[in-house]
């Protein structure tokens, strides 16, 4: 327990230190924790803590977490890929998801949303520098999907999410992340009430809130290690 505080003291210094650096308000950056391969218990201990955001990448082991820690308020986000068969997990229990990135999930998720959850909160997934191996709506369709998904009940769009290719450094970093932050902007000004740029892990979580992002995702440096196969 101990070392999980410890850690989110640690992570909660940098951001605060980026956004002065930035100009920016401590208070403009939302810490995500990524539990992912985490046991409940240690989300427990994270939010005695303090925290209150975690994201989980893989659906199955998010909903288990999500039905054990029930009695506390939590806000969960998905924020790995999708599968169809998947859907429903995620419109069931999640309250955000980051990774939509085609029509055909949108769809799906809004269908099945209960409405007496309320909204599910959505973030569009762009793949902003073209990395092979990332997921993600290339940032041309970007625009097109973000009105799709505008017209569906069920979802409320909130903004974008991407994970570049690993930067050298920080300029690098910085220069990609300014790629999501100009699409962002872009998306804003043709109309859509979006509020979050969910940029930044553990390594360059400073070059994402020097572009602006409001959300940075950061999991081993709060946690610890995960295993080999994670």
């Amino acid at each position: 327990m101990l070392e999980i505080k410890t850690n989110l003291q640690a992570i909660s210094l940098r951001i605060e230190k980026a956004c002065a650096a930035a100009g920016r308000a401590p208070n403009a950056v939302r810490l995500l924790a990524v539990s992912k391969t985490f046991p409940a218990q240690a989300v427990a201990q994270a939010h005695t803590a303090g925290q209150i955001d975690f994201g989980e990448n893989y659906i199955q082991e998010g909903v288990e977490k999500i039905q054990a820690l029930a009695h506390l308020p939590l806000v969960w986000h998905c924020i790995g890929p999708i599968q169809s068969n998947k859907t429903r997990l995620v419109a069931e229990h999640f309250d955000w998801v980051h990774s939509v990135d085609r029509l055909k999930i949108a769809q799906r998720l809004a269908e099945q949303r209960p409405a007496a959850l309320g909204p599910l909160q959505v973030c569009i997934q762009v793949n902003v520098d073209g990395g092979p191996t990332k997921a993600g709506v290339p940032p041309e369709q970007a625009a097109e999907l973000a009105r799709q998904i505008a017209t569906l009940p069920g979802l409320r769009l909130r903004g974008i999410m991407s994970i570049p290719e690993p930067a050298p450094d920080f300029a690098s970093a910085l220069a990609v992340h300014q790629r999501s932050l100009a699409l962002y902007e872009s998306l804003k000004a043709q109309g859509f009430d979006l509020d979050t740029l969910s940029l930044g892990m553990s390594a360059d979580l400073e070059a994402a809130i020097q572009a602006g992002s409001t959300m940075v995702r950061v999991g081993s440096a709060i946690f610890g290690t995960r295993s080999a196969q994670a």
